[in-house]
């Protein structure tokens, strides 16, 4: 379909419309044009830089191009397709300084697992902390049969992060070290993480501000009391030669001491996160049903 007619059914329906530039599919003549540019200066340019720099003038050019056919600035938000982080950071800083288009985030084909979600993050989080970008994806190559919502909580988890929107409740978690000689406190760090999120969409529609409730699950007295407290409900577990009895504390104070097995731990700490929940978040009112 050609551009003009994309940018008439945008026009006409009043939708937005992403205008993407891709590294692989540069207008060739831009990109030798800079090449000859680069070698007849000697500017000793790589040729990263130069396609870089092609795809940065390929979306101011392709942007104004759609407001000339008619679109409103309003309507049209620029993504560049990068893979490489530095790369990303480069694009997107130089589109900033040369446009006040909103812009998309996103690395692409960042890859699977711990390295598309690190690549990811490290890129987008710079940018966003630098007030650059307006909308994220963390494109993720997903598992055989894996949860494509992976993508979602990664971005909401780095927007979480940077303090730029709060989605679900922070779960502080002790990293283990010599003093942690049990799993207990990764058990329940695992549970009170997988629990909270199940419970998020109920809570949510119940009471406001839920999503900035703080918890910790730290796994000793040295470092565990003082992280705990920080939190809004905190627990912190035995390590090594400690009694096995798990305090509690609750905005700063302590609330009460657990004990049992870790599946006895996990029950008593999720009633205490549901009555905090229930008494410390303002109902939503719901609007009454309109008369028929």
């Amino acid at each position: 379909m050609q551009f003009a007619t994309i940018c008439k059914i945008a026009v006409d329906n009043g939708k937005p419309v992403r205008i993407g530039v891709n590294g692989g599919s540069l207008n060739p003549e831009l990109v030798m044009q800079k090449m000859e540019e680069n070698t007849d200066k000697n500017l000793g340019r790589t040729s990263d830089e130069i396609i870089n720099e092609c795809m940065v003038l390929s979306a101011i050019q392709s942007t104004e191009l759609a407001l000339e056919c008619g679109l409103r600035k309003d309507q049209i938000i620029i993504s560049c397709k990068v893979s490489v982080p530095q790369h990303l950071i480069e694009v997107y800083r130089e589109l900033a300084r040369q446009t006040d288009q909103p812009l998309h985030l996103g690395l692409t084909e960042a890859g699977m697992g711990r390295k598309g979600l690190i690549w990811s993050s490290t890129a987008i989080g710079i940018l966003l902390n630098e007030g650059i970008g307006d909308t994220i994806r963390v494109s993720l190559t997903p598992q055989p049969g894996g949860d494509r919502r992976e993508e979602v909580y990664a971005a909401c988890e780095i927007l979480q992060a940077l303090g730029l929107r709060s989605f679900s409740p922070s779960i502080t978690a002790c990293p283990g070290c010599g003093r942690t000689t049990s799993t207990t406190f990764q058990e329940l760090a695992e549970h009170v993480e997988a629990y909270v999120r199940a419970r998020m969409p109920e809570w949510k529609r119940q009471y406001e501000g839920v999503e900035s409730l703080r918890l910790a699950v730290m796994g000793c007295v040295v470092n565990g009391p003082g992280e705990s407290k920080a939190a809004n409900i905190g627990i912190s577990l035995p390590g090594t030669g400690e009694a096995p009895s798990c305090p509690v504390y609750i905005d700063g104070k302590k609330y009460k001491t657990l004990t049992g097995t870790p599946e006895e731990l996990a029950s008593q700490f999720r009633v205490i996160i549901d009555e905090y929940v229930a008494t410390r978040y303002t109902p939503r009112v719901t609007a009454p049903p309109a008369l028929v």
